[in-house]
């Protein structure tokens, strides 16, 4: 049974799967980071300040807090201004990544339509029809 989980875990399929959780993983982190430390800086710059993340709707009259921490200590609430953040983060983070798989479905395209040098079989081989073409003229 060892032998059969230790076949199962060393397949290329799972080793390649597991590389790439773990680089998506890191990746995400990475476009995390750019959406919340440069692009929703400059987006609530460019907004004045543009924050949804304290709007709510009190559901309970024991709430009389502004913020939506203190109002959240108080009773039931409806953080919607939570919502339309995180909303608002994954389109962002979506867009980033769509720019970004753009880009590199671009140069892969450009790499892949630079046509391959011929060989120097390919080459000698065409010298020599030439060389045999011009002698039968």
């Amino acid at each position: 049974m060892l032998d059969d989980f230790k076949k199962f875990a060393m397949r290329g399929n799972v080793v390649d799967l597991a590389v790439g959780v773990i680089i998506g993983a890191a990746f995400g982190a990475i476009v995390a980071s750019l959406v919340a430390d440069i692009i929703m800086p400059i987006i609530g710059a460019v907004a004045g300040g543009l924050d949804f993340s304290n709007y709510f709707v009190k559901l309970s009259s024991k709430v009389t807090a502004d913020s939506l921490v203190e109002a959240k200590k108080q009773g039931a609430v409806l953080a919607y201004g939570s919502f339309l953040t995180i909303v608002l983060n994954f389109l962002i983070v979506a867009w980033v990544l769509f720019i970004v798989i753009r880009a590199m479905t671009r140069l892969q395209k450009k790499e892949e339509a630079a046509p391959a040098k011929p060989s120097q079989e390919v080459e000698l081989l065409t010298e020599i029809r030439d060389a045999l073409k011009a002698q039968s003229r």
